[in-house]
């Protein structure tokens, strides 16, 4: 089944597009360093205030790296956030459940092979990313209701999650900031 519109592949005489760069990406959406957790972010929706001061929800844009100390450090949330994959390459998500048990997910573009567009991280889940191994970057996104706050960010310490996930050491170790 053909679907209607323009033509797919390249005009005549047309170079093919080519994916943005990072940089590019950083000044598009003015994207500044996230606090702790890492990573550059610029959050585009905050929706009304709640009675409690929270907003209803929030969305944000996200930039990291393959750079070394690129990546978002293990943190958790009291409410159940959700992960967008948008471009670049595959997102490792490394997730501490409050059970003991360790999974990790991949956002990217290889839906069918397993790989996430999008993802829902439970509340109470310690979440930590970075970009999947060989990879240069990964433009993402995360959205919650209620909206985030800072006061309900909890960082991860390295010293308490290797404690109690002692099989995830060596990873819980790369993810971590003081």
């Amino acid at each position: 089944m053909s679907l209607p519109g323009p033509p797919v592949g390249n005009l005549p005489g047309m170079n093919p597009l080519m994916p943005p760069t990072p940089g590019q990406l950083v000044a598009h959406y003015g994207l500044e360093p996230l606090p702790r957790e890492g990573g550059l972010f610029r959050r585009t929706w905050s929706g009304p205030e709640r009675a409690d001061g929270r907003p209803e929800g929030s969305a944000i844009v996200a930039l990291l790296t393959g750079r070394p100390g690129d990546y978002s450090a293990l943190h958790r949330l009291p409410t159940d956030e959700t992960w967008h994959f948008y471009l670049g390459d595959p997102l490792e998500l490394l997730l501490l459940a409050p059970d003991g048990t360790a999974r990790t997910e991949v956002l990217g573009p290889d839906v069918l092979g397993g790989q996430h567009v999008q993802f829902t991280v439970p509340a109470a889940t310690w979440m930590g990313g970075r970009v999947a191994a060989g990879g240069a970057w990964t433009l993402f996104g995360c959205t919650m209701a209620p909206g985030f706050t800072y006061e309900d960010y909890e960082h991860g310490d390295a010293a308490a999650l290797t404690t109690r996930y002692p099989a995830e050491t060596a990873r819980i170790l790369k993810l971590c900031r003081p």
